[in-house]
């Protein structure tokens, strides 16, 4: 899980909020304009949708590893 991560914040890993990729996500499944993401927003949604944002990235490594062993 932790090395899907490492990849969805690449190039912003000391400031996600400001990724492009990750504000995407954030205005797709919450309908915060990824404009109007700032620090303490990003932060509060991760807090807020932790669980939600856990069982994700559950799912998209699991099927990263299943499309991994399709030859």
């Amino acid at each position: 899980m932790l090395h899907l991560l490492w990849r969805m914040t690449r190039g912003y890993r000391l400031r996600p909020w400001r990724s492009p990729y990750l504000r995407w996500r954030i205005e797709t499944y919450s309908g915060i304009h990824a404009d109007a993401i700032t620090f303490s927003g990003f932060w509060r949604f991760l807090w807020r949708y932790r669980r939600e944002l856990a069982s994700y990235l559950l799912w998209a490594e699991t099927m990263e590893n299943k499309t991994r062993l399709v030859p």
